[in-house]
């Protein structure tokens, strides 16, 4: 089963994304998009890391997740993916430059397509928001708009976490 996780900003999505993850039963990967540039995003990481459980496994990828997701369907017994987040891995492709960006995009959604395991995908919602007021913040929220689209059609389960309150949106 594929779980698609959306949430604004501190809404709980990745403590719900958690909770599924654990429940599944198998074990677990985060699979981790975000890169420490500052001090804060640091603490922010570090904090993360401390809230898990120690047993689960730990990757960190800000571009190839096609790369990782095919390395561990060849597993034996391939474990729970727990990837966490699409904003911050958009936002490092489109500076990684356009080449790049079509590239790892397409090749994650098609290994989503055909992962044998469990994964749990969060994501922020950004279409609730403001028009942003320049071209990169536009294209940001245009590129998540529609790569959420995409997640959202081949998962099983999409909940959004609203105020830390899950709301099933598929099935």
């Amino acid at each position: 089963m594929h779980t698609f996780v959306l949430g604004g900003i501190r809404s709980g999505k990745t403590a719900l994304a958690e909770r599924l993850a654990s429940g599944t039963h198998n074990s677990v990967v985060y699979l981790a998009t975000a890169t420490a540039g500052d001090d804060e995003m640091r603490m922010r990481i570090q904090r993360h890391q401390q809230q898990r459980p120690a047993e689960w496994g730990l990757e960190e990828e800000p571009l190839a997740l096609a790369a990782v997701l095919a390395r561990h369907a060849l597993s034996q017994d391939p474990p729970c993916l727990l990837v966490d987040c699409m904003s911050l891995w958009l936002s490092n492709l489109l500076h990684a430059g356009e080449e790049t960006f079509a590239r790892e995009r397409e090749a994650f959604l098609e290994q989503v397509n055909h992962y044998p395991g469990k994964l749990v995908i969060v994501s922020n919602e950004v279409g609730l928001g403001t028009i942003g007021m320049d071209p990169l913040t536009r294209r940001f929220a245009d590129e998540l708009g529609w790569l959420n689209q995409s997640l959202a059609a081949v998962s099983d389960r999409v909940v959004m976490s609203i105020a830390g309150l899950p709301m099933v949106l598929k099935p």
